[in-house]
């Protein structure tokens, strides 16, 4: 997705700056949260690492500070916790009962924009939405309040002076540019300057080749990162192998990726009377795209793949940022819209041609068909992709197409399942392969000693129902034959600081409540009416 805003950015030919940002919110000192400790033990867990390796328990973990020092098995599941080998608690040190749940390094989203002003709201939400779902990393993908702006929210998480993931900041292309960036010097130089600034890398949405291939190589010399959604206004003349062969080290979405495994063709087969202005059309007609792609496991389509392969890159699909395409109805009935979603949100989602990824004009079967076959060849290959060694991540891009922050987490973790994802590798997609995307797999994404100490906690096991991970939990039928929820993140743990995963959503929820008391607003789509 592009940025927050309610006009649809386009870029034709030239990069649009947009200077002056309308900010969001701030998030607020924090209130939330116990520790650090000069010593943690977790007690009794049962480990689900990001390795592969299969669930471990009971161990006890032990964390001074921040900082993973000690990982001790404590005895075998159905017998007695061995008193011998737990680790000793230090006079002041803290505690926390664990036995019977499962824990997890902390979850990692690659592609999680910080809300928007024409959605309402504010980084508190979004955050306390996040974190209430064990998200302790996240990747600000354009930056859209502003550089300045996520830096300083930036460097408050790492402080832990506000409850929020850590923050990787990659700029738009461009961002801050008085003029339109028209010349390869220019590129580079705008490089040079965001790399001073403090950005962690850089977004791209596409230009021309020569400036692309600039940007890139200018942005791979300082060790920066960096990550694409191939603009269908670019993808003409440069697609994922131009851009990967060109030092892009992550692609989002699957834009240019369907593009170069064109066998028939050089052009998406638009319709003739397409304008990529008109949302539906844009996201309608992107629903036949995989089909004018080469098949699965063809030659053509194992040369994509081999070469993305060999170049270390980096997929992350957002798979549920499109999965109102396939079924409109589940995705804008969903449960948790009654209470996590601002009426401000909900106004944003509804059809309209102001908004970007408002696009239900005329949505319906025929289009839902297409994109459920879109969604099999694209799953095919991002499934494929793992199996020969590929990275792939997980993200989200909410909160676009009825898509919420931190419920759109587990959602695409249950698509990678749909995929032919086992649940331990989707584990490991959502942990050190995140940390690994970003450079970061030296202080998280796997439970070792030396890492920090971030962590989520569930009071069920996530790999046999990834929907208990929901911040709804998932509904169980009680032995009195009665419905009941279970599940839900119980601790989400980021730098050694415990955070209550339900306490933040209640705030989250009394934030809803209270904006809906001061509009009178109930989550009904405006304008219209109830049969």
């Amino acid at each position: 997705m592009k940025s927050n805003f309610r006009i649809t950015l386009v870029f034709l030919g030239v990069f649009l700056q947009l200077n002056v940002f309308g900010q969001i919110q701030k998030a607020p000192p924090r209130k939330e949260g116990e520790g650090p400790w000069n010593q943690l033990i977790i007690r009794g867990v049962t480990l689900i690492n990001g390795t592969l390796a299969p669930p471990l328990g009971p161990v006890d973990i032990v964390v001074e500070k921040n900082r993973i020092v000690a990982i001790q098995t404590v005895g075998a599941p159905g017998l007695p916790i061995d008193a011998a080998k737990r680790p000793k608690l230090k006079e002041g040190g803290k505690e926390l009962y664990a036995e019977g749940m499962y824990l997890m390094p902390g979850f990692v989203d690659t592609h999680a924009h910080i809300g928007g002003t024409a959605q309402g709201t504010p980084a508190e939400y979004v955050f306390k939405l996040w974190m209430g779902h064990g998200i302790t990393t996240i990747v600000d993908p354009g930056c859209s309040n502003g550089l300045e702006w996520v830096l300083d929210q930036k460097a408050k998480s790492n402080n832990n002076e506000i409850t929020a993931p850590r923050i990787k900041a990659y700029a738009r292309f461009g961002l801050g540019s008085k003029t339109a960036i028209a010349t390869p010097e220019e590129a580079r130089e705008w490089v040079r300057t965001n790399a001073k600034q403090g950005a962690d890398g850089i977004k791209f949405f596409g230009a021309s080749p020569e400036i692309m291939t600039a940007a890139l190589d200018e942005n791979k010399k300082l060790g920066l990162r960096s990550k694409m959604h191939h603009s269908q206004t670019y993808v003409g003349g440069w697609n994922v192998l131009n851009s990967a062969k060109a030092g892009l080290t992550a692609m989002e979405h699957w834009y240019g990726l369907p593009e170069a495994m064109f066998t028939d063709r050089t052009v998406q087969n638009y319709s003739l009377n397409y304008n990529y202005q008109d949302e539906q059309d844009r996201f309608g007609e992107a629903g036949l795209l995989w089909k004018q792609a080469a098949p699965p496991f063809s030659p053509k389509w194992n040369q994509v793949m081999d070469t993305l392969l060999a170049l270390d890159f980096t997929l992350s699909p957002t798979f549920v940022a499109y999965l109102a395409n396939r079924d409109l109805m589940a995705m804008r009935r969903a449960e948790w819209h009654e209470e996590y979603t601002l009426p401000s949100v909900w106004d944003y989602y509804s059809p309209t041609r102001g908004s970007h990824g408002s696009y239900w004009f005329s949505w319906g079967t025929e289009l839902e068909i297409q994109w459920k076959e879109n969604f099999r060849l694209w799953m095919a290959f991002v499934n494929e992709y793992k199996n020969r060694g590929g990275r792939v991540t997980v993200g989200t891009d909410a909160a676009f197409i009825y898509n919420l922050y931190g419920f759109d987490y587990p959602l695409e973790m249950q698509l990678l399942r749909e995929a032919g994802f086992h649940p331990l590798e989707i584990i490991k997609a959502a942990t050190l392969n995140g940390a690994e995307s970003l450079g970061m797999a030296k202080d998280i994404g796997t439970v070792e000693i030396g890492k920090l100490a971030d962590f989520v906690i569930t009071e069920k096991n996530p790999l046999d129902n990834l929907q208990t991970l929901l911040g709804t939990g998932a509904i169980k039928l009680a032995e009195n034959n009665k419905a009941v929820r279970v599940g839900g993140v119980k601790y989400t743990i980021k730098d050694g600081i415990i955070y209550d995963a339900k306490k933040l959503l209640a705030d989250v929820r009394k934030m809803v409540a209270d904006g809906k008391a001061k509009t009178g607003y109930k989550i009904i789509q405006p304008g219209v009416k109830p049969f």
